[in-house]
């Protein structure tokens, strides 16, 4: 049967509910347990046993066999899954006074995907499977939709995040994992706030995008008339929380930069931000394997995982280096030795070090190198120290090193997790690096941000010796519950509209059907679509848009591959 048809008798059972004097779309439900409960509780009962226990407990069918006076469904829940046990006189005797003809009705009238509550007893078949042997059932919510038989097998990938609410039902590895974020989240909030700090909100819409350097999403006031920006960071807010007198302060919150997606970008991320007075980049460092070890060991159970085959060793100290060192190792160029840019693009070029003729600095090449030749081999969690000016504008100069200054960035399986600074305080050369931005800007550089005058008036007033620490809550998900993409720990990442991209088509006159294969590999069949229809696709300027508003969801379709 086709989804249409499906659904249609769906249905149809929906009214026969209601005519049976039944709502298909219960109110509420009170349970007694969860799943998990019932099995931990039950886990010695005998086989062929029965506790009298009366219990009530509801969630969603995903499995049914049913024969002539017996049925047996598989409920889930959140906490897990146990099984049904339907005898015919058992539920006619419990459903007397409700319904005559129960235990028919719920063999005819229920389906895989429906939600139930059912009350009853304890009880371990002789299979040894621990049953709810139900006594009454409530249909809570008739499902409408097939569950996929075999969602795993879907060859369009992009239909898991696109349909995440079937992806949480029939994968429980995917409801893990967005536990187990919920978990870090909490965990880190837990860790900060046991010492002392505290955790204030900022603005999400701001007059100056600050705080990074990253193209932001343009929106506009209509009532203030004037442009206004999604942040790309919460640094400057937060900076003036420690000059208002605070001493720790965090953000855990949304980020938003109009940029690519890949497996590990998503334009509406999520970070958290920390700042302390009286830190530097030294104590962060600290605090960074304080917060993720903490989390690992209380949410993973051990310091000692698995990402993507890697073996990942999170026990502190972790190692700390240099980006002139590392650059070195890997790459063997000894960036301390270069007079001059011209000698540092010709040795960059004999390394194999790529598009160094753009690059107007020696600090920008030493990051080039450092991005082409290091990041990827960082598998262990490293602290790469000590950056280069040119690429850290609210970084404090390092105390020692000329044209350098007090960063760090961790990686762990070659990528950025966290990056930290001691906090530039100088307004005057707060000033200098933010206006060197804002000509960037001028000349065309999407990335580079304008002067934060509000911002700079603060620093004014003074801020004191600061350190500062973001993390990327993402990618920290994402090894610590050994995610492949970033869509696997954002519960709806940005995706592209369905069948936007129009691969090719043919059309066969005959049966007037329509096959349409799709960019990414789909491909769905239409069916009884008029040859206008066909011809207005043709000659549609964007087939995507035509497709979306006198196609989609208009004709009875096939899924194909």
């Amino acid at each position: 049967m086709s989804e249409e048809d499906i659904r249609a008798a769906r249905l149809e059972k929906v009214e026969q509910i209601k005519q049976l004097g039944f709502n298909p779309y219960a109110y509420r439900w009170e349970s007694t347990h969860h799943a998990a409960q019932l099995q931990a509780k039950f886990v010695d009962l005998p086989s062929g046993e029965e506790n009298d226990l009366e219990v009530a407990i509801a969630g969603r069918i995903i499995a049914r066999r049913v024969f002539g006076k017996l049925a047996f469904f598989t409920l889930q829940d959140e906490t897990g899954l146990i099984q049904l046990y339907l005898e015919k006189n058992r539920i006619q005797e419990g459903m007397a006074d409700i319904d005559a003809d129960a235990f028919n009705h719920i063999k005819q009238l229920t389906d895989a995907g429906d939600i139930l509550g059912v009350k009853g007893t304890i009880k371990r078949t002789e299979k040894g499977e621990l049953s709810v042997y139900v006594k009454q059932y409530s249909i809570l919510t008739k499902s409408l939709l097939p569950l996929p038989d075999k969602w795993h097998g879907l060859t369009d990938v992009a239909k898991r995040y696109r349909q995440r609410y079937v992806d949480l039902i029939v994968n429980p590895e995917v409801r893990q994992t967005f536990r187990r974020r919920a978990q870090i989240t909490a965990g880190i909030r837990r860790y900060l706030e046991q010492r002392d700090f505290l955790e204030i909100e900022t603005p999400v819409l701001q007059s100056e995008a600050g705080g990074a350097e990253a193209r932001p999403f343009v929106t506009y006031h209509n009532t203030l008339d004037m442009e206004l920006y999604l942040r790309i960071a919460t640094e400057l807010h937060l900076k003036r929380l420690i000059v208002g007198g605070f001493e720790k302060v965090f953000e855990l919150g949304r980020i938003f930069r109009n940029e690519g997606i890949s497996t590990r970008h998503n334009p509406e991320f999520t970070t958290i931000e920390i700042y302390q007075a009286y830190a530097d980049y030294n104590d962060m460092m600290a605090l960074t394997e304080g917060i993720i070890t903490t989390v690992a060991q209380e949410v993973i159970g051990t310091l000692e995982i698995t990402y993507q085959g890697e073996n990942l060793d999170l026990t502190p100290p972790w190692r700390r280096a240099t980006m002139h060192d590392l650059v070195k190792e890997y790459a063997g160029l000894d960036f301390h030795s270069f007079q001059t840019l011209e000698a540092a693009k010709t040795a960059s070029k004999n390394a194999g070090i790529a598009d160094v003729d753009a690059v107007e600095s020696i600090g920008k090449l030493l990051n080039l190198a450092f991005e082409e030749k290091v990041e990827t081999k960082l598998i262990q969690p490293t602290f790469v120290i000590d950056y280069p000016v040119e690429i850290s504008p609210l970084s404090k100069p390092h105390r020692s090193k000329p044209g350098l200054v007090e960063r760090f960035e961790l990686f762990v399986v070659g990528r950025e997790t966290a990056n930290s600074f001691s906090e530039l305080t100088d307004p005057i050369e707060q000033r200098e690096r933010l206006e060197a931005q804002a000509a960037k800007k001028a000349a065309g550089d999407l990335e580079a941000q304008g002067v934060d005058e509000d911002f700079l008036t603060a620093l004014e007033y003074g801020m004191p010796p600061t350190g500062g620490l973001g993390i990327g809550i993402d990618r920290l998900v994402m090894f610590l519950t050994d995610a492949a993409s970033i869509r696997d720990v954002i519960a709806f990442p940005l995706l592209k509209p369905e069948g936007s991209v129009i691969k090719q088509f043919s059309y066969e006159p005959k049966t007037q059907t329509l096959t349409i294969e799709f960019d990414s590999g789909s491909v769905y069949e239409y069916f009884k679509v008029p040859p206008s229809v066909k011809e207005d696709l043709e000659n549609a300027p964007s087939k995507g848009q035509y497709f979306n508003k006198l196609i989609k969801g208009k004709f009875k379709f096939e899924q194909l591959s």
